[in-house]
């Protein structure tokens, strides 16, 4: 069963996996271990930097879980994050705040941001697609 995901990162790191990784939570395996091939996966990113002092909200990158493949990249030092392939697809980057209204996990929620703290969160099929609308990318 298909599943998706809304991943958190600065704009910075999420536009630096497009090169087809996902990681979240500064590299961890187990948020990991929940992401099957062929789940949606949309990066939002609060802001440009992982300082957060440039404000972003802003979904950056869309894609697909590539394979089941989980492995370690290799980012220098000991610093070895757990990863997973993904196709991200052509889109453009789109600010959350004029689809608040229209997301199921944000209508209604003047706290909608508390689960971004979580790093890594389910969202409907639903919520992926007008994402994706937003993004101007075809899923």
């Amino acid at each position: 069963m298909t599943k998706f995901w809304i991943a958190v990162a600065s704009a910075g790191h999420a536009r630096r996996g497009k090169v087809g990784f996902m990681q979240v939570n500064h590299g961890k395996k187990a948020p990991l271990q929940r992401i099957r091939a062929g789940d949606g996966i949309v990066y939002y990113s609060p802001a440009e930097t992982i300082d957060g002092k440039d404000k972003l909200q802003s979904f950056t990158t869309i894609g697909r879980v590539r394979d089941e493949e989980l492995y370690q990249g290799e980012m220098g030092g000991d610093f070895t994050p757990w990863r997973r392939n993904v196709d991200y697809l052509d889109a453009t980057e789109a600010p959350i705040t004029p689809l608040l209204d229209g997301l199921e996990f944000t209508r209604g929620n003047r706290n909608w941001g508390y689960q971004m703290r979580f790093g890594i969160f389910e969202i409907s099929e639903n919520d992926f697609r007008v994402i994706a609308e937003a993004m101007r990318a075809e899923i």
